[in-house]
C-alpha cells in the first residue's frame, strides 16, 4: 500500500508494517551502495522509494538521503578535483531544476509515477550507452550546446526524480575525464545541487516533519550501504551485476508507467 501524502496524513511512522520498513531499508541501502562505485545501483532506491511512499513524495524523501551521502563521500574525492570545473555545468542545471520544479508542483502523483518511470528508462538506456558505446560517445563533439542540454537535462532529471547520474556519466565520457575527476566533480556537482533542490522541495511540501523522521530511521541503510560497498565493491562481478540492475531496472520503469 502506498504511503502517499494522503496516506500519510492518515498512519504513524510506528504503523508502517515491517515489509515497508524492509524494503525502504533495502532502497536507502542501495543508494549508500551506489556511491562505492555502482552509480546506476541509485535507480533501484528511486524505484522502490516510488513504489512504497508515492511518486512525488518519495522525491522529497530521497533528497535528505542524498545529501548525507554526498557529505560522507565528498572529502573521500575532494583532492581529485576543484570548484571551478563545476561552475561550466551549474547554471544549465540551475534553469533545470527550476523547470522540475515547476513542473512537479502542477502534476498529480499519477502524473509524476509514469514521469518517473520514463526518466528511468532514459536514464537506464544512457547507462547502458555509456557501459557499452564508450568509443561512440568519446567521439561526439563537446560543445556550447552539448554543455547546456546535459546541464538542463541533469537538473529536470535531479528535481524531478533524482536520477540524474547516468546524465552525468555521458558528460563525463564527452569531457574524456579521468576516472578520479570524474568522482572529484560529480562529488561537489551533486552536493552543491542536491542543496540547492532542497527549499525547491520544501516549497512544495514533499520535504516536510514527516519525511525528515523517516529519513532519520532509514540513517542506517545509507551508512551500512556506505561502509559495505567499500569493502565488497571488488568481490563482486560487475558484468553480472549490471545486468541484473539493467534487466530490474527496465521492469520497474514499465510498471511505473503502465501500471
Amino acid at each position: 500500500m502506498p504511503v502517499g501524502s494522503e496516506f500519510r496524513v492518515l498512519i504513524a511512522l510506528s504503523d508502517i508494517t515491517w515489509t515497508q520498513w524492509a524494503l525502504a531499508s533495502l532502497g536507502a541501502f542501495s543508494l549508500g551502495f551506489s556511491k562505492t562505485g555502482f552509480p546506476g545501483l541509485a535507480l533501484v532506491n528511486v524505484l522502490v522509494m516510488a513504489e512504497l511512499f508515492g511518486a512525488k513524495e518519495s522525491v522529497g524523501l530521497i533528497l535528505p538521503l542524498l545529501i548525507v551521502c554526498d557529505i560522507t563521500v565528498y572529502p573521500m574525492f575532494r583532492r581529485h578535483a576543484a570548484w571551478k570545473q563545476v561552475w561550466p555545468i551549474l547554471i544549465p542545471t540551475f534553469l533545470g531544476i527550476i523547470g522540475g520544479y515547476f513542473f512537479l508542483g502542477n502534476i498529480d502523483n499519477s502524473t509524476a509515477r509514469k514521469s518517473i518511470g520514463l526518466i528511468i528508462l532514459v536514464m537506464l538506456i544512457l547507462q547502458l550507452a555509456r557501459s557499452h558505446k564508450q568509443d561512440f560517445l568519446k567521439k561526439l563533439p563537446d560543445s556550447e550546446l552539448f554543455r547546456w542540454g546535459s546541464g538542463l537535462t541533469i537538473g529536470i532529471s535531479t528535481m524531478m526524480a533524482n536520477a540524474a547520474g547516468p546524465v552525468y556519466s555521458i558528460y563525463s565520457l564527452i569531457h574524456k575525464m579521468p576516472k578520479n575527476e570524474f568522482l572529484g566533480i560529480g562529488a561537489r556537482c551533486f552536493l552543491l545541487v542536491n542543496i540547492i533542490k532542497v527549499p525547491f522541495m520544501t516549497d512544495l511540501d514533499i520535504i516536510n516533519t514527516w519525511s525528515l523522521k523517516m529519513d532519520v530511521l532509514l540513517l542506517p541503510g545509507i551508512f551500512a550501504g556506505i561502509f559495505l560497498g567499500k569493502r565488497l565493491i571488488d568481490r563482486i562481478p560487475q558484468g553480472t551485476f549490471e545486468i541484473l540492475l539493467y534487466a530490474f531496472s527496465g521492469i520497474a520503469g514499465i510498471r511505473l508507467i503502465w501500471y
